[in-house]
């Protein structure tokens, strides 16, 4: 496969914030790495700066072990099984949903969760000195409530002792109890600025990744000048409840961050696979007609073209080429066959894999069946 990002520049990195989804931009952080793809800035919102700190660190391998290793009772003072029941809505009995309402006034009543949990892992996790003296500048968002305004930190000015404070500000969700930091009160940094390009392209960096949680919060306004670039690595899957701190949840997440990175690292074709393209668009109509000749023979060139195709294309949603009509195809037939789509596969390997598993399955209902019928 061929590399997609030029391995000789250097990249910044903006983190969206997002909660419990952030073990996608570890997952994608892995990738980055394993193609070479070198950066010296990074830029977080809430959890974006817990995980730019690791990046300033250069520990992924820790930041792969936290995140995979997950649990609601490290970020918030819970009880594991019993977020875990909530999160799955699996609420066994009346007197548990009672027990659970109960928590919740509690939550309420003193403010939001108790995330003192937190505040120790930052500090367990978290090498001071190392990130002042790394080789990656670290901008840290938040909002500063008792100022009124939105501050954009440089890691290398904090005072000493001061860094760990403004990561938990960062991540002060609104959710989550706010207690004074050094006698003043923040609120999570995608308040304003959710998606920190800003600071990125405020210093200028000019080269930039942005790693997508689609988090809550507010996206800022910003100029993108002629001279930059932004590649942005965004999953099309659902990442699961920004409170949902499940490993189960988090490693999904990690998995995925890892290969959507690769689609973006190796300009992989699909949505939901990730698939290397080989076939031109000559290739793919050649294939798409032998798919049609195999279901429903006999008909004309013409209905093939002004009718078959054209209804699949609008049962697919698909309105590009040829090419993109066999992906979106491949797609829709590997999901009803439950192919797994975290490997790489090239196009022709995929379409093998798929009409193999139809002449052998047979199902009832699926996409070469609803060809059938056009």
């Amino acid at each position: 496969m061929e590399l997609k990002l030029d391995p000789n520049k250097t990249y910044a990195i903006a983190l969206e914030g997002g909660g419990a989804r952030g073990a996608y931009q570890v997952g994608a952080w892995r990738a980055l790495e394993e193609a070479g793809i070198r950066y010296n800035a990074v830029s977080g919102s809430s959890v974006g700066s817990l995980n730019g700190a690791m990046m300033a660190m250069h520990a992924r391998e820790e930041a792969e072990k936290l995140w995979t290793n997950i649990r609601f009772s490290q970020i918030m003072n819970v009880d594991d099984a019993m977020m875990q029941r909530l999160m799955k809505r699996d609420v066994r009995s009346f007197s548990e949903l009672k027990a659970l309402l109960k928590e919740a006034r509690d939550v309420v009543k003193e403010g939001g969760f108790d995330i003192e949990p937190l505040r120790r892992m930052i500090a367990q996790v978290v090498d001071e000195e190392k990130i002042r003296q790394s080789d990656v500048e670290l901008f840290i968002m938040t909002y500063s409530l008792s100022d009124r305004k939105e501050l954009e930190l440089n890691a290398r000015a904090l005072q000493p002792g001061e860094l760990p404070d403004m990561l938990l500000a960062s991540a002060y969700f609104p959710a989550f109890k706010n207690e004074r930091l050094g006698g003043k009160r923040y609120a999570d940094g995608g308040v304003q600025d959710v998606l920190p390009l800003h600071a990125l392209l405020s210093h200028g960096y000019r080269d930039i990744i942005a790693i997508r949680l689609h988090g809550v919060g507010f996206e800022r306004r910003v100029r993108i000048p002629k001279n930059a670039g932004i590649i942005t690595i965004s999953p099309n899957a659902d990442l699961g409840n920004v409170l949902n701190f499940d490993q189960e949840q988090s490693r999904a997440n990690l998995r995925l961050g890892y290969y959507d990175a690769q689609r973006v690292l190796y300009g992989l074709r699909g949505k939901t696979y990730y698939i290397e393209k080989t076939f031109d668009e000559a290739r793919a109509y050649q294939e798409l007609s032998a798919m049609m000749r195999s279901t429903a023979p006999g008909f004309s060139l013409r209905k093939l073209n002004e009718k078959l195709l054209h209804d699949l294309g609008k049962e697919l949603g698909e309105k590009g080429d040829y090419y993109d009509l066999l992906i979106a195809y491949l797609e829709k037939a590997a999901g009803e066959l439950a192919i797994d789509p975290f490997c790489i596969v090239t196009d022709e390997a995929l379409l093998a894999l798929v009409c193999e598993r139809y002449h052998i399955k047979k199902p009832k209902a699926g996409i070469l069946r609803h060809l059938a019928r056009l």
